[in-house]
């Protein structure tokens, strides 16, 4: 391992063969193409983030923590996303 300027230890280039880079690359794609997959097929996580942004963007609150535990234990949250779901069905 090579120690970086800030003294944390950096990559070591001879820690994987070739072999084991490949399988390593080739998991990294197989990983993203289900994950993008997943989120295609699970609209309403795109409706809870970029609902969670838009509030989190207007109202830009001191504690983000809180406001994200706020945010998505609102008992509300799921009639939100049921109704945004059914809005998007009858646009499409």
């Amino acid at each position: 391992m090579t120690t970086m300027e800030d003294g944390q230890l950096g990559p070591d280039p001879g820690a994987l063969s070739l072999e084991q880079l490949e399988k390593l690359r080739d998991y990294k794609i197989q990983t993203r193409i289900a994950n993008e997959k997943y989120l295609r097929s699970h609209k309403e996580v795109e409706l809870l983030l970029s609902g969670f942004y838009r509030e989190m963007f207007l109202k830009r609150p001191e504690n983000i923590r809180e406001f994200a535990a706020d945010y998505f234990t609102d008992p509300r949250l799921p009639n939100k996303i049921h109704t945004q779901l059914i809005k998007q069905k009858k646009e499409a």
